[in-house]
C-alpha cells in the first residue's frame, strides 16, 4: 500500500523516498510523500529555523498514530553530504553526532528516515555552548483555552517592546505559543536561562492572574499560562518554526505576525493549509537574524530578582 519508492530532486541532490504512500497522518490521510512536499513548499523557512544547529529528530516509523522515536544521533545510512555536529552530554560523559541542517536536501533525507518533527538547539555548530536564540514558551495549564494564551502573548509583546527586543512569534503546533528573539552568542546557557526567568517574572508581575513562573507543577495556579523559561537550558529543545507536529491532523508550528494572534487558532495551520499560506505571506521569520538583542538589560533584571525562590537547579 505504501507504493514504490520515488526520487526527489532538491538542491542539487537526489533523495530516494521509500514507502511514499504510507499514511502518516490519520485525520485526513496525508502520506510520507505529502510530508516531503510540505517541507519543500516551506524549504526556505525550515532551513532558516534549523540552519547549522544540532537537531534532535522525532521519528514516526509507522506514522503518527504509532510509536515515536526521539533520536539525537544521526540515523545510520546517511549520505556523505549530510552534515553533523558533535555535542557532549556531561551528565553521562557521552557524545552524539546530531543532524546539522544546511540545505533542504537534509530535511527531505530526514523525512525519508521517518522524521516528522525537528527540534533544534538554540545554539549553532560554530559554538554549541553559546546560544544565539532566546526562547519564550507560553505553555497553558490543562483546561486553559487559547484566548488566555493570546492575552499573555499581548503582555509579553508589551514587555519586549519596552526592552527594544524584536520577538518572532509562532504557534507551538499544540495549545501554546513560542516567541524567538535572536541574541549575540556571548552568553552561557545559564545566563540566557537566567535572563529568560527575569523576563518571565516581569510578565507575571503584570498579569499575575494569567501567568505563572512556578517551576513545580503543584505550585501553579489553575487557569494560568506557564512561561517556561527553562526551555533555554542546555540541550532542551522545542519544535522549530515550520516543523510539523506528530498529531493526526498534521499541525504545524507556524510563524504568525503579532497582529494575527488575536484571530489565530492553532488548528488553522497544517500541512494542508501552510503551503498556500506560505506562498501568500512569505517567510515571516526572514528578518530574525537582523534583529539581534542585547541581554544586558534582562541580566540586570535578574540581578534585581536574585533571592526570589523557586528556581530549580539546571539539568
Amino acid at each position: 500500500m505504501a507504493g514504490d519508492a520515488v526520487e526527489i530532486e532538491v538542491d542539487g541532490r537526489t533523495v530516494r523516498l521509500t514507502n511514499p504512500g504510507r499514511v502518516y497522518f490519520s485525520a485526513r490521510g496525508e502520506t510520507k510523500l505529502d510530508l516531503a512536499y510540505y517541507y519543500l513548499a516551506v524549504s526556505e523557512g525550515i532551513v532558516r529555523a534549523l540552519r547549522e544547529r544540532p537537531c534532535m529528530l522525532h521519528r514516526f516509523p509507522s506514522g503518527t498514530d504509532g510509536e515515536k522515536v526521539h533520536q539525537k544521533r544521526l540515523p545510520k545510512g546517511a549520505p556523505d553530504w549530510v552534515r553533523t555536529v558533535r555535542v557532549h552530554f556531561p551528565r553521562f560523559n557521552r557524545t552524539a553526532d546530531e543532524l546539522c541542517v544546511t540545505s533542504p536536501a537534509d530535511v527531505i533525507w530526514a523525512v525519508q528516515m521517518s522524521t516528522v518533527e525537528f527540534h533544534p538547539w538554540n545554539s549553532r555548530a560554530a559554538d554549541v555552548e553559546s546560544p544565539d536564540e532566546w526562547r519564550i514558551d507560553l505553555d497553558p495549564m490543562p483546561g486553559v483555552e487559547f484566548p488566555t494564551v493570546r492575552r499573555v502573548a499581548a503582555v509579553a509583546h508589551e514587555v519586549l517592546d519596552e526592552l527594544g527586543a524584536v520577538g518572532f512569534p509562532k504557534t507551538s503546533g499544540g495549545k501554546g505559543l513560542h516567541v524567538y528573539v535572536r541574541i549575540r552568542p556571548e552568553h552561557s546557557f545559564g545566563e540566557v536561562r537566567r535572563a529568560a526567568l527575569a523576563f518571565a517574572r516581569e510578565v507575571e508581575r503584570r498579569a499575575p492572574h494569567l501567568v505563572t513562573t512556578a517551576w513545580w507543577r503543584k505550585d501553579r495556579e489553575p487557569g494560568t499560562v506557564f512561561l517556561d523559561w527553562n526551555q533555554n537550558t542546555r540541550d532542551h529543545t522545542i519544535a522549530s518554526a515550520y516543523s510539523v507536529r506528530g498529531t493526526p491532523e498534521a499541525r504545524v508550528s507556524a510563524p504568525v505576525r503579532w497582529d494575527e494572534i488575536d484571530d489565530a487558532e492553532p488548528g488553522d495551520f497544517t500541512i494542508a493549509t501552510m503551503p498556500t499560506r506560505y506562498a501568500q505571506v512569505g517567510e515571516l521569520h526572514a528578518r530574525i537574524d537582523d534583529e539581534v538583542f542585547d541581554l544586558d538589560a534582562l541580566l540586570a533584571w535578574a540581578d534585581r530578582d536574585d533571592g526570589v525562590p523557586d528556581e530549580p537547579p539546571e539539568v
